[in-house]
């Protein structure tokens, strides 16, 4: 048997402990409700804009040219 396989368990593979649960207090639980909002949002933006084509800030670049003279 090659020395150094088999000889007791390999660190990487051992669990790691569990963290302690830590209690939130109003404004965790505040913070967490506003990110949600904000993914949802931010989903629904998505959805609403893919079946649209074309750019999204129209109006501010004024008239596009093509590249042909």
């Amino acid at each position: 048997m090659p020395s150094g396989q088999g000889a007791g368990t390999n660190p990487i593979h051992n669990k790691k402990a569990k963290k302690a649960k830590v209690e939130e207090d109003d404004d965790d639980k505040a913070h967490k409700l506003k990110l949600a909002a904000d993914k949802k949002a931010e989903k629904e933006m998505a959805a609403k804009l893919a079946g649209k084509k074309g750019p999204l800030n129209t109006g501010g670049q004024g008239i596009k040219k093509s590249g042909k003279k």
